[in-house]
């Protein structure tokens, strides 16, 4: 009972922690306000930043893509986007199941299952 306490609590609590330590530490300004001051001082400047903005877009873009040659179809996408939501959904129903079936469930298959249903939570608490 401790265990699942505690790994649920951290489940839950790494998201709004690692967001902590990146406004902590990552002080970098926004595009936005970058933008804005490089057009204040340096005109010119400016369409060079953007234009660098969207080749680096357009890298990381790449690089996701990495295993996929041409354009994905549509199931593909949509089949990459909803593996997370389907295993937290199952992972909740097995919880769910268990604790009023009595199914036993072994310790590190179920830490697993509580570590993955409290991170989803947890990052929907912290956007």
């Amino acid at each position: 009972m401790l265990l699942d306490i505690a790994t649920s609590a951290i489940g839950l609590l790494a998201p709004a922690a690692v967001d902590l330590v990146k406004s902590i530490f990552g002080k970098a300004k926004n595009d936005d306000e970058a933008l804005a001051e490089l057009a204040l001082k340096d005109p010119a400047g400016a369409a060079q930043f953007v234009s660098a903005k969207a080749a680096l877009l357009e890298a990381k873009a790449k690089y996701f893509n990495r295993d996929v040659i041409g354009i994905p179809s549509l199931w593909v996408v949509n089949l990459r986007a909803s593996i997370r939501p389907i295993f937290t959904i199952f992972s909740l129903a097995l919880m769910i199941a268990a604790t009023f079936n009595n199914i036993n469930i072994d310790p590190s298959i179920k830490a697993l299952m509580e570590i993955t249903i409290s991170s989803w939570f947890g990052s929907r608490m912290v956007k």
